[in-house]
């Protein structure tokens, strides 16, 4: 989905972007971002709270047999 929508850059050069366009985004007061720029465009992605990212659910599981395995083994390999 794309969004368009205008904002302006105030006095000190901060960015104001459009409510329709924070919304969009996800954004919330205060919230961090990063901007980018690709090929003269301006990328502003949203860095996700810590906390946020806790409570959503893992992407990747590992049983703990496996865990145990491989950390066994890695440490195996820097002792050598």
């Amino acid at each position: 989905m794309t969004i368009n929508d205008e904002g302006k850059v105030g006095s000190k050069g901060e960015l104001f972007p459009s409510k329709k366009i924070r919304k969009a985004a996800g954004l919330k007061k205060n919230q961090k971002v990063k901007y980018s720029v690709v090929q003269g465009r301006l990328i502003v992605e949203k860095i996700p709270d810590p906390i946020e990212l806790l409570s959503q659910p893992p992407k990747v599981t590992l049983a703990w047999d496996e865990f145990k395995e491989d950390r066994s083994s890695l440490s195996k390999e820097l002792e050598s």
